[in-house]
């Protein structure tokens, strides 16, 4: 079996952050989330990364992370652009907004030869997230369905005081494998639980804080690359003719519709990592001061790559 690869989605160009927050340091090293990142999959075992990364963006990103990066790990890169569709189908009139997660995973298609896990670039998730993830991408898969995986977190371990987020809200059955993912891409926190709204504020929806919900930390075998691709025409002439300017392909839209077949199981992967982000620019400071408490503590070294 071919060794896991790690995918990072830093596509986005953080219009509610104000700039590109993939590349934003978080510590006087100049090191952002996403070196945090990399140095613990490289720990756990994963030894090849992807960038999924807009073309625009491609010489200051390896500027700014990648020609430090690349010493320490394999490096690919790989390219998120509105035009990269089936054939037979063209960008709308003024559509500028990307076209989802689904689709930034599939730009990964020709980087990528084996098991695969996918986070954000933004989004710090724990050094015992990815020994866990590590752990099951390695394990033999010796049937017809597909095995997938998730780290799940806390809804309340998630939100920012700093305005709403998009959250793939789960169930899980008893065993621990997932029933259902549902994205809610308007929660706001309030007080001691949560809400969401579909509509634009106009109906509001509770959420517990305890409920599971899904950063996009998935890990996936190569298979799933078949089944967006498959997925990605029917989801597109839905989104051309009902919202062609903001339709997104989502992949825990993908990921329930293989479950509901059948076709596949995901694993729900229990970590005790914590999870911050940076969704604006008001949550670095707690960003930057939870990653200087964990090098206090000696999770991370004070430089990370020396």
């Amino acid at each position: 079996m071919n060794e896991p690869t790690l995918v990072i989605l830093a596509a986005g160009m953080g219009s509610r952050y104000g700039g590109l927050k993939q590349m934003d340091p978080m510590d006087e090293h100049g090191n952002a989330i996403i070196d945090y990142s990399v140095f613990d999959a490289k720990r756990a075992g994963f030894s090849k990364v992807v960038f999924l990364i807009k073309e625009q963006i491609k010489d200051v990103f390896i500027e700014n992370i990648g020609k430090r990066i690349e010493p320490h790990i394999n490096v690919e890169y790989a390219y998120q652009e509105l035009y990269k569709l089936p054939e037979g189908y063209e960008v709308p009139e003024g559509r500028v907004k990307p076209w989802g997660t689904a689709h930034a995973i599939y730009c990964c298609k020709d980087a990528v030869d084996g098991p695969f896990a996918v986070i954000n670039a933004d989004d710090y998730y724990g050094a015992d997230a990815y020994k866990v993830m590590y752990e099951y991408l390695t394990q033999p898969k010796d049937d017809d369905k597909y095995h997938y995986a998730m780290v799940g977190y806390q809804l309340g371990n998630t939100v920012t005081d700093n305005g709403h987020v998009s959250r793939g809200v789960c169930v899980t059955d008893d065993e621990g494998f997932l029933q259902s993912i549902t994205e809610r891409t308007h929660i706001e926190k309030r007080g001691d639980h949560a809400e969401y709204t579909e509509d634009d504020g106009a109906s509001w929806e509770a959420l517990s804080y305890d409920t599971p919900v899904s950063m996009n930390f998935f890990g996936f075998q190569h298979n799933l690359f078949d089944e967006i691709g498959e997925g990605f025409p029917a989801f597109l002439d839905n989104a051309i003719a009902t919202n062609p300017l903001k339709g997104e392909y989502f992949i825990p839209s993908v990921v329930s519709g293989l479950i509901d077949s059948g076709k596949a199981d995901v694993k729900v992967l229990k970590s005790t990592a914590k999870w911050y982000g940076v969704t604006y620019k008001e949550d670095k400071e707690f960003v930057v001061a939870s990653l200087k408490q964990l090098r206090d503590e000696g999770v991370y070294p004070e430089s990370l790559w020396g």
